[in-house]
């Protein structure tokens, strides 16, 4: 059974050390989240999964890694000094300020308020009765553009000259870089650039976890291509299918909680030719997991030769006479989004003969901790044995390993299935040769996480097991 509600998973999250509220011993921050020990731990292993898939098991990816502030001319040419906004709404009653549209997503859908006019938006709310959240009035202004980015300043001097701004996604970087990528690493269109990085949107009504917040992590591929030579619909099929495939059989998240979305024409940037979402099932409804493939056309690069005055064409190695700019297809991916799916998707309760267990069904490829290091009990030669088999394993392995003594045997396997741990290993006193009934001398017992079996294993074969 899963979690009934996103409370249980936000309880298990700070019990467990996944996600932390963020400077909580200061009355914290609100909408800002600390990864603890194993939250760093599983975010982390979705990104290198995420960089293995897409990078290292790739001939046409390379990677990059772009500064967080950027000149500030790379936003005007981008669009989003201009046109990077939400609408804006307040309630007249509390003064409380929302994003209209995201009021309205539960009441007429996704799809219809993504393509609400800016002058709708109020006559909407009112005609559907959409209440307050604050104070329960109906009482909206007009709606107003906001825009997100997060501005700041370079250097001593609070001036307009000086104005930066903390980047609201990353794609600009792979752009403005595409001249140095394309001629360093003699790259062959089709090819694409892949990026990991932290971005700053001033969200009107962040929530819901760690969902929607104002900073976060991008997971983004910018994949250029010559459209005179390619279809792009191939390229959009291709990429919607690899991004369905890393979620599905890369993280193991449940298909069945998962949905392709296409945005209606009235969505789309002006730009885009096409863009599909990939949407996991949430406790408070439907929600963007990932874009899949977004057809950006030429429209980026074009932009920054414009503003920049720099050529970004891209001469054909077959052809020298020939140069184009480049058309972009966009899969992009939020760090943060997949790893609160995950935790929703693994975490179970399931029902055993005496009582009821809550453990979190990571693939293996992902789990937080690999395997668990447990003395039967806190006898000093129990444990010194029970530290020669953890240095055994974390020296002939790669794998994250626990060391508990903390508890009995049974509160030790309920507290590592609620962190997912996929194997445990209990060190007695059949080990050390002291009793039989436990088992042979130099051997441990293994246990699963999923099945609960439990297999007796002389400690000369335990690594070789735990590769497997």
């Amino acid at each position: 059974m899963p979690a009934n509600s996103l409370d249980q998973l936000v309880s298990l999250c700070k019990r467990r050390g996944f996600i932390f509220p963020g400077s909580e011993i200061y009355g914290g921050l609100a909408n800002t989240w600390d990864y603890g020990p194993l939250g760093v731990e599983l975010k982390n292993r979705i990104k290198k999964l995420w960089w293995k898939t897409f990078v290292h098991k790739r001939t046409d990816m390379v990677g990059l890694d772009a500064s967080i502030l950027m000149n500030p001319r790379v936003w005007e040419a981008s669009g989003h000094v201009s046109s990077f906004s939400d609408p804006l709404i307040d309630c007249k009653k509390c003064k409380q300020r929302f994003r209209g549209d995201k009021l309205l997503e539960e009441k007429i859908g996704v799809e219809a308020a993504a393509i609400l006019k800016l002058d709708q938006v109020q006559k909407m709310l009112i005609a559907e009765k959409i209440k307050c959240p604050s104070c329960g009035a109906i009482d909206w202004t007009e709606a107003k553009k906001f825009n997100l980015m997060f501005k700041t300043h370079q250097g001593v001097v609070e001036e307009d000259a000086a104005l930066v701004y903390l980047r609201p996604e990353t794609a600009q970087g792979i752009f403005v870089n595409f001249r140095n990528i394309a001629d360093t690493m003699r790259m062959r269109l089709p090819f694409g650039v892949a990026q990991i990085g932290k971005a700053f949107r001033n969200e009107i009504t962040p929530g819901n976890f760690t969902f929607r917040t104002r900073e976060f992590e991008q997971m983004e591929i910018e994949y250029f291509f010559d459209a005179e030579k390619t279809k792009w619909e191939d390229i959009f099929a291709e990429w919607k299918k690899a991004s369905w495939s890393f979620l599905v059989d890369g993280l193991g998240i449940n298909p069945d909680n998962l949905r392709f979305r296409d945005h209606e024409k009235d969505e789309l940037s002006h730009y885009s030719k096409g863009t599909t979402d990939i949407e996991y099932k949430f406790p408070w409804g439907w929600g963007e997991l990932c874009a899949a493939a977004a057809y950006r056309t030429d429209y980026d690069l074009t932009q920054h030769e414009k503003f920049s005055g720099q050529d970004l064409h891209y001469t054909d190695p077959d052809d020298p006479t020939r140069k184009i700019v480049p058309h972009v297809m966009e899969p992009s991916f939020g760090s943060d989004r997949i790893t609160l799916a995950l935790l929703l998707d693994t975490y179970t309760e399931e029902a055993l003969e005496k009582d009821t267990r809550t453990v979190m069904k990571f693939n293996r490829t992902v789990a937080p901790v690999d395997v668990a290091i447990l003395p039967l009990s806190k006898k000093e030669h129990l444990i010194a044995k029970a530290k020669e088999v953890y240095q055994k394993v974390i020296q002939e392995t790669d794998l994250v390993v626990d060391f508990d003594v903390t508890g009995s045997i049974g509160k030790r396997y309920r507290r590592q299935d609620e962190i997912g741990t996929p194997k445990c290993i209990t060190v007695d006193f059949g080990t050390l040769g002291e009793d039989e009934k436990q088992g042979q001398k130099d051997t441990v017992t293994i246990r699963d996480r999923d099945t609960l079996q439990q297999e007796r294993l002389p400690i000369a074969e335990l690594v070789k097991r735990l590769k497997l």
